[in-house]
């Protein structure tokens, strides 16, 4: 009995070292993910930055005239009918137009218009079987930004617009 007891003194023990042992483990791990993912990073000096653009994006080179990303709300949704293999459909999006820098979105604001217009006539020529798609709804993102793009250069003399965001989209 006296030797059963000693065992499981023993064993209790190596169970303790055990625990202590992965509770380490577990904290270490734990500590290095977090200096991983929360860590913060460093500044990379302009000249990398223009390095890198000119050998990993083909060719073409960091711009610092370009100006920061805005975006330019449409003032309500664009809501319409279009016609479907099966039935009509009621179609709800909400857009907003990203822009870089301030000149662009004052030219943008300015044009809300004749943007509106512009891609009206884009969702109405579209039907329910194409929007039931993801392909066909990045179609006419697609199409919504050429045909802003081009309105937007008649009249302002320059691209304005480079990318129509649909930031909500319902299809009853």
């Amino acid at each position: 009995m006296a030797d059963n007891e000693l065992e499981m003194e023993e064993g209790g023990k190596k169970g303790k070292m055990m625990l202590i042992i992965i509770i380490v483990v577990v904290l270490a791990i734990g500590g290095g993910a977090a200096y991983f993912f929360l860590g913060g990073s460093e500044e990379v000096p302009e000249e990398m930055m223009a390095q890198e653009g000119d050998g990993a994006q083909g060719g073409q080179t960091l711009n610092a005239d370009v100006g920061t990303a805005l975006y330019v709300a449409m003032p309500r949704p664009f809501i319409f009918n279009v016609p479907g293999s099966g039935r009509d459909r009621l179609v709800q999006i909400k857009v907003q137009l990203m822009v870089r820098g301030a000149e662009s979105e004052e030219l943008a604001k300015m044009h809300i218009p004749m943007i509106e217009g512009t891609l009206l006539k884009v969702f109405s020529s579209s039907s329910a079987d194409d929007l039931v798609t993801e392909v066909g709804k990045v179609a006419m993102r697609d199409q919504s930004l050429r045909e802003v793009q081009k309105a937007l250069n008649e009249v302002a003399g320059k691209d304005v617009v480079e990318q129509v965001l649909f930031t909500g989209f319902v299809m009853q």
